[in-house]
């Protein structure tokens, strides 16, 4: 195993340190997660379409798979075309593919419309946020080992490579998004070593811009990923033509002259049927619109991964975001989409309230609703703020179809037996 001096024992610091295998710590990072069933539930939730709906689109399975896989090669075009970085010294793949794999964990189903609903419905016990709830995944829900011990046992790096945001939910004076939770400041403390944070990293989007090199790998790779694979999948489906773009296109006023050209290179690849390889090939071209530059921070002097950061094209990013204002408003914003959002929010709605009733309004809990591992932590948790968590760990880890069924089952009379398994 090479000894890559670019990573030091203070990023491979564990949770919970134990005695090293065959595996670095980083591989053994990424090969708990896969290995999960977390993981594995992303196949069943949502990405663009409802999962199950089509068999040639994105679930957030395959799309956290790409995601790992550009990922990856930004991580090894850097090391190949980075003065800074050598044989000896180079970013670790692994660790980059385990934040890529695991940044999508922590989101419930139907999608972002799921994420804001239930984070409305736990707004008096905390909130609800996909990227707090990934960091709450891999430090405190994921299994590795029997039942004994929770979490994967995170290193310090991977902990931080995951984590977007450093602000806290009280910490904001209207928590929507981009927040952890209030108790997961103990891995914030973990993570820079009890370091105060500087009084210019103000709470709040300044603060949540600090970020890893690994995490601004993972977070390029996913923009990259979703802005042009969204349109693709849209495209495949029948949910986006040539006309809808062109109508799009005429009726934006904020459109400059090199959106204009790229819009006509789409509407050119739809006509021709080279959608889906013009895009692809456009991958290459956000790989290689990263370059490794130094950075001057409160932790540079600590660790490389923030003493080294990355730089994009802002070609690309416009390019980017050009590619992802088309995607929401051609679909995210149709009918067809705002419909299965509000059946999907409203199902969400009627589980969380009758489950609230029972577990949180009384001492007691009248019905026993949950699965008997929720059921036990249940029975043990005492603080209401902490049965609410738990109630929102088992709506979070649902899959678009478990979420279905489970409404039926409490809702639908004509729906359900005594005999059925889940």
């Amino acid at each position: 195993m090479i000894d890559n001096k670019f990573y030091t024992d203070f990023d491979r610091e564990e949770l919970d340190p134990r005695d090293p295998d065959y595996r670095s710590v980083f591989q053994r990072g990424r090969d708990r997660l896969i290995h999960n069933a977390a993981f594995r539930r992303l196949q069943a939730k949502t990405q663009v379409f409802l999962s199950g709906e089509y068999d040639f689109y994105r679930t957030r399975l395959t799309h956290s798979i790409e995601v790992s896989q550009i990922a990856g090669s930004i991580t090894r075009f850097l090391n190949s075309n980075s003065s800074q970085l050598g044989e000896n010294h180079f970013i670790d793949t692994a660790l980059v593919e385990a934040c890529a794999l695991s940044h999508d964990i922590g989101h419930p189903p139907f999608g972002h419309a799921g994420e804001g609903k239930l984070h409305q419905l736990m707004r008096p016990w905390g909130g609800f946020e996909g990227n707090a709830q990934t960091l709450r995944l891999i430090t405190e829900i994921i299994f590795t080992s029997g039942r004994s011990r929770r979490g994967m046992n995170p290193t310090r790096a991977f902990m931080d490579g995951v984590l977007k945001y450093k602000t806290l939910f009280s910490e904001w004076d209207n928590p929507i998004k981009h927040f952890l939770y209030d108790d997961q400041k103990k891995y914030l403390d973990f993570v820079f070593d009890g370091r105060p944070f500087p009084a210019q990293l103000t709470p709040g989007p300044q603060l949540n811009k600090l970020r890893s090199l690994e995490c601004q790998i993972m977070d390029w790779a996913d923009d990259t990923a979703y802005s042009l694979n969204d349109l693709v999948d849209s495209a495949n489906a029948g949910f986006v033509n040539i006309g809808q773009m062109s109508r799009w296109a005429e009726n934006n006023g904020t459109l400059s002259h090199e959106d204009t050209i790229i819009i006509d290179k789409l509407l050119e690849a739809m006509h021709d049927g080279n959608l889906e390889r013009v895009m692809n090939r456009k991958i290459g071209a956000f790989v290689e619109a990263c370059q490794l530059v130094e950075r001057d921070n409160f932790m540079s002097d600590v660790t490389n991964r923030y003493r080294f950061g990355v730089e994009l094209d802002p070609q690309f990013v416009r390019e980017q975001k050009l590619y992802a204002q088309l995607a929401v408003d051609l679909v995210f914003r149709s009918p067809q989409v705002c419909q299965l959002e509000h059946k999907g929010n409203h199902m969400l709605t009627r589980l969380f309230e009758a489950l609230e009733e029972n577990y949180l309004r009384d001492e007691k809990p009248r019905l026993t609703l949950l699965s008997r591992d929720f059921e036990g932590e249940m029975a043990s948790a005492e603080d209401p703020h902490i049965r609410a968590r738990i109630l929102c760990d088992y709506l979070a880890g649902m899959t678009d179809g478990f979420a279905t069924r489970i409404f039926k089952r409490m809702f639908d009379p004509d729906f359900g037996s005594i005999v059925d398994l889940v």
